[in-house]
């Protein structure tokens, strides 16, 4: 039996709603949904990365930003991003929408992303407390050694988090340091 947290949402290029799929098979088909994504900064300027657990069904061991995940059928993405953020890495607080982007990409198993994403940023400096199903391990980074990494070991990082530096960098740098 399909439950809502098994479907993704289907969007058409104006990130309109046009029916929902199977999360598996939205990946195996390579089918265009909508998605979230969530960037934490602290104090200091560090972004949060989390390490994908090895379990997950694709991406499993690769470093990315502090969560991304998909709104549920009829929740918003802002919604999603906060629901998601306290069950992957028990944080909450206020976030705010930061840019929408799309790409497609192959991921690891066969699975293609083909996803319009709704990136938010937001603030902590309490602790970190990992859901251990989705997250391996945790760690806080500043952007200057975050692209030294990044260029050293492409590999080490999921594709949609390489795109959001390669492509909004300077809005990321700028919010960056908006944190200190």
């Amino acid at each position: 039996m399909t439950t809502d947290h098994d479907l993704v949402v289907l969007v058409d290029a104006d990130d309109a709603a046009i029916g929902t799929a199977g999360k598996l098979d939205a990946h195996r088909r390579g089918l265009k949904h909508r998605a979230i994504s969530v960037l934490i900064r602290n104090a200091n300027g560090e972004f949060l990365l989390q390490r994908r657990a090895e379990a997950k069904y694709h991406s499993g061991g690769l470093w990315t930003n502090a969560c991304c995940s998909h709104p549920l059928p009829g929740e918003s993405a802002a919604d999603a991003a906060r629901r998601r953020l306290k069950e992957e890495m028990s944080i909450a607080g206020a976030l705010e929408p930061m840019f929408v982007v799309h790409y497609r990409a192959d991921v690891s198993d066969g699975l293609i992303e083909n996803e319009l994403v709704h990136v938010f940023g937001g603030t902590h400096d309490g602790p970190v407390v990992p859901n251990p199903a989705e997250v391996s391990e945790h760690k806080w980074i500043t952007l200057d050694a975050l692209d030294a990494d990044m260029r050293s070991r492409p590999g080490a990082y999921t594709v949609w988090f390489r795109k959001y530096l390669a492509e909004y960098r300077p809005q990321i740098a700028a919010w960056l340091g908006e944190g200190r």
